[in-house]
């Protein structure tokens, strides 16, 4: 991994505002030339820095509409050993280590409540997983 400067940081925010923004428009509101956007750009793509340029959905579009975030705590060092089995599961929109009570956090999205039911037993019934506590999103008002 590359160590970003504001430059990079900059670039990688309007990214995120919009993935899709034509370099030309990037190297305008950087102030910069297109070939230092374009290079830019293949440096953090290359170093691993951006992994990828995805689509966001409207939350009252989207057809997964039962969306949480689960905390999970780990028994002992199982931590390793739980992230393995949860990993890639489709349900999972992100998985994040944290400090504190919670060793896990999770955020599910889920067509409806029976699958996030489901979902929720299969999580309880990993070998390691102590306790978890789960909240529905209601609405989004920042993402």
């Amino acid at each position: 991994m590359v160590a970003l400067d504001d430059l990079d940081r900059r670039l990688i925010a309007l990214l995120r505002q919009d993935g899709r923004a034509p370099v030309a428009t990037l190297a305008r509101e950087l102030g910069v030339t297109r070939a230092t956007v374009t290079s830019r750009l293949d440096r953090l793509v290359s170093s691993g820095t951006v992994v990828g340029f995805t689509v966001r959905v409207r939350d009252e579009a989207d057809p997964l509409a039962v969306r949480a975030i689960s905390l999970v705590e780990v028994i002992g060092r199982d931590t390793d050993a739980v992230i393995k089995v949860m990993r890639g599961w489709p349900e999972i929109r992100s998985l994040h280590t944290t400090n504190g009570g919670w060793d896990l956090v999770a955020e599910l999205a889920v067509a409806d409540l029976g699958e996030f039911d489901r979902v929720l037993g299969r999580i309880r019934r990993i070998d390691g997983v102590r306790n978890t506590e789960t909240s529905l999103l209601l609405s989004s008002v920042l993402r």
